[in-house]
């Protein structure tokens, strides 16, 4: 059960990064970025900072019940906050087609962009979900105009079954951001990549 590996979530460092658990000096790095249309690009609107606060406390009340709740990039060489990227588990008032489930997800600032972070961190917590966690599936989803991020799902392995595209519960009929699509990545692919 995940519930029982929480102190085996690690803060990892390589060496470009610090991958690591939230901490209070994180907030007001999310508020910003949370708050920058760029980045906000492809969700229904930028945040407050109210909703980031909200936000916020949600990824460390999943931190403490979990271990780990998609958890913070950080430059190594600076300590600036670069973004989220890592495991986590949805948790939306309306339950997802797919739910239970584990998603790798990531959200960073436009000067992390186009460096190859997010899959540098991807491939640090992927390897944790299967071979500490013990996962046997990682899912990742994203709006179903948002080509970056769905290369970087195609980049990382994951398989996208159509069918399974769907409707975001959170967001209302008809806006241009409600479908979804799903990529899936089962542990025997993983450690069948890993191996090749």
């Amino acid at each position: 059960m995940i519930e029982d590996v929480i102190d085996k979530c690690p803060r990892i460092e390589t060496e470009r990064l610090v991958l690591r658990k939230w901490e209070e000096r994180d907030l007001e790095g999310l508020v910003q970025m949370n708050a920058d249309p760029l980045v906000m690009e492809f969700f229904p609107a930028v945040m407050s900072r109210e909703d980031s606060e909200r936000m916020f406390e949600r990824l460390i009340a999943k931190q403490v019940k979990y271990g780990f709740g998609t958890p913070v990039v950080e430059e190594r060489a600076s300590g600036r906050f670069l973004g989220l990227c890592g495991l986590g588990i949805p948790t939306y008032p309306e339950p997802l087609p797919f739910d239970p489930c584990v998603e790798i997800g990531w959200r960073l600032i436009p000067d992390a962009w186009g460096r190859g972070i997010t899959q540098e961190a991807s491939h640090v917590w992927l390897r944790f979900g299967f071979e500490t966690l013990c996962l046997n599936e990682v899912v990742s989803f994203t709006s179903a105009v948002n080509r970056r991020s769905e290369k970087v799902m195609q980049k990382l392995g994951m398989v996208r079954d159509a069918s399974e595209d769907f409707d975001h519960p959170l967001i209302e009929e008809g806006h241009p951001l409600r479908r979804h699509v799903l990529y899936r990545l089962s542990k025997e692919k993983y450690l069948e990549r890993e191996d090749g």
